[in-house]
């Protein structure tokens, strides 16, 4: 069997358990958790799995590497949380996925009034070890920031967020009720802001409140939270569904989906819609690089698997979305959007009468009425079938004169274009452009209106419809290093020097920051030293001196008396399991071994 090869710098952080005794307290260890989990996720070339992702495996007893190779990453971070009274105390492990070892834990007491920086001071700990372990990324000075002074504010949002995070509408109404206590005690909590915004868009979009009104309420917060913080990224994936899914305005929607990306590369929502809209434009490789991100970030989320389907559905792969679309449908029966584009791929497959039969037996509860009577009008045009296809296209017709009816504006469009009738279609368009029929945004360029792709109006309202300025985000030409040629070269003398003469090798808690202020030099500047100019990474380079020196004290017939892992603790190791897998990464062969071979 082949062996567990994931890529370096990349962590998943399980649900902290809650130890505090009561079930309410649920949501304190999970808001802890994602928590970390966002903190972590600002760090620049760390790959860090979504809350999605990485809470499927809540409460599952499935063994650590199994989850790791589930969410290929390097790195597993659990811990717990106990609270009791205004105390707070929390447990964290790292465990090296492919040998499967801890390399790393900690505990710490505090007080709950503390709990920003002790986010911070754990999240920064948490990093320094990922990237002794692994190698060099930069590491901002803090990682958490006190968002309010109002304990019971956060408390607040973490209940809010808590029950927003199981996506159906009565949590949801809990959830709004929890944000709007936050923002009473905080008024300026940018967080229960985009909260508020986040959880009215929810309602928007599944039409639980009245759509107009739902957007309004959105807007609003988004506008309060964009004020407090135009860097939030999650204001910005939130601008980008209103200008898509409310304004149709296309542009804005590309402006802020690729703002919010930018601020934010680890952020699966938001690498996926702005891979949508190049879907959109026909722009293949963009439209697979940042879904790639995505699913490397968030393997597990239906909602990325659905726009992976998506994804081929665009590009005309049928066989390979009906695939992956029978997998959405199998995990979730009650997936609305993946009934449909399933059965876009029956039609584009020429399976007409399957596609009838599949919208026929969808579950009642979960018709969009519209949708339906759409797509069966779709499939009898298609299937020429002009009785059916009189009576569905008069419903159609019918249903396309509400001014809120955007699936039917969509679906008439799409009729015309099948029915052969572009001039039709392309005054139809024209009418609902005016009424910002935001659907026929997914549903201008679809594979459905492919007949009409070759009349020269199709370009025209193309780019009335998406006015598309190519503002991607350019990558900065090579950074410049962090150290220059011979301020390098001096530095690493000096730091070789002082591990000869000083041996803090041999401290068995020395960590990367420590290292650097005996050395007088930045934690960032000396992991780019230590990886960039020596090859190492901080725990390569340390152990290697603790090898040798293990070595020198072996062979010395004076310590006969003393034990290998004796003699590795007198070295500087302060772990047996890290001790022999580091011997025997560096010299390839076991501790007994080397010794054996050595005394022959």
């Amino acid at each position: 069997m082949e062996k567990f090869k994931p890529p370096e710098k990349t962590i998943a952080v399980l649900p902290f358990a809650n130890m505090s005794g009561n079930d309410e307290m649920e949501y304190f260890s999970d808001g802890i958790t994602e928590e970390i989990i966002n903190a972590l996720a600002s760090i620049k070339h760390l790959k860090v799995t979504s809350r999605t992702s990485s809470f499927y495996f809540k409460s599952k007893h499935i063994p650590i590497t199994q989850i790791a190779k589930e969410l290929n990453v390097s790195t597993i971070l659990e811990g717990s949380v106990r609270l009791a009274a205004k105390t707070i105390r929390i447990t964290a492990q790292l465990i090296h996925a492919e040998e499967d070892f801890h390399f790393w834990s900690e505990t710490w007491d505090r007080k709950l009034e503390n709990i920003f920086e002790i986010q911070d001071e754990i999240s920064l700990l948490i990093a320094d070890k990922l990237r002794e372990q692994y190698g060099h990324f930069e590491i901002q000075d803090h990682l958490v920031e006190k968002k309010t002074e109002s304990l019971d504010a956060y408390e607040y949002f973490l209940k809010g967020r808590y029950h927003f995070n199981k996506w159906n509408p009565v949590d949801a109404r809990k959830a709004i009720e929890f944000y709007e206590k936050a923002i009473v005690l905080d008024p300026n909590h940018t967080d229960s802001l985009v909260g508020l915004a986040d959880t009215y868009s929810f309602f928007a979009v599944t039409e639980l409140m009245p759509r107009d009104e739902a957007w309004a309420m959105s807007r609003d917060y988004m506008d309060k939270a964009y004020a407090l913080n135009p860097e939030n990224a999650g204001v910005h994936y939130l601008l980008a569904n209103f200008s898509f899914f409310y304004d149709a305005d296309f542009q804005e929607a590309f402006n802020h989906g690729l703002r919010a990306v930018e601020l934010k590369s680890n952020y699966p929502e938001a690498q996926q819609f702005v891979s949508m809209l190049y879907m959109i434009l026909g722009e293949k490789d963009k439209a697979k690089q940042h879904l790639e991100i995505a699913h490397s970030i968030d393997p597990i989320s239906q909602e990325t698997l659905f726009y992976r389907a998506y994804y081929h559905y665009r590009f005309e792969n049928y066989a390979e979305a009906l695939k992956l679309y029978n997998e959405c449908l199998t995990n979730n029966p009650n997936n609305i959007p993946a009934y449909i584009v399933r059965s876009y791929c029956l039609l584009r497959m020429g399976k007409y009468d399957e596609a009838i039969q599949f919208l026929d037996e969808m579950p009642k509860e979960i018709v969009v009425p519209d949708e339906k009577l759409g797509a069966i009008c779709l499939a009898y045009i298609l299937k020429n079938d002009k009785p059916q296809t009189n009576k569905y296209f008069g419903e159609l017709l019918k249903r396309a004169q509400e001014r809120t009816a955007f699936q039917a504006h969509s679906y008439l469009y799409l009729a015309y274009a099948n029915m052969g009738k572009p001039d039709e279609a392309f005054d139809w368009i024209e009418k609902a452009i005016k009424l910002k029929s935001s659907v026929l945004l997914l549903s201008y360029a679809d594979p459905l209106a492919n007949q009409l792709k070759s009349d020269v109006r199709y370009e025209k309202f193309r780019k009335k419809l998406y006015r598309h300025r190519e503002e991607e985000i350019k990558s900065s030409p090579g950074k410049t290093p962090l150290l220059d040629a011979e301020t390098a070269k001096v530095f690493s003398e000096d730091l070789l020097r002082f591990i000869e003469e000083e041996e803090p090798f041999l401290v068995p808690n020395l960590s990367l920051r420590s290292l650097a202020a005996q050395v007088e030099i930045h934690p960032n500047k000396l992991s780019w030293l230590l990886n960039e100019r020596m090859g190492k990474n901080f725990n390569e380079f340390i152990n290697f001196y603790r090898i040798e020196y293990f070595k020198k004290l072996a062979v010395d017939p004076e310590n006969s008396h003393i034990s290998l892992i004796g003699l590795a603790y007198e070295s500087g190791f302060n772990s047996k399991t890290v001790f022999n897998t580091y011997f025997k990464k560096e010299t390839g062969v076991t501790p007994k071994e080397f010794l054996k071979d050595t005394l022959k």
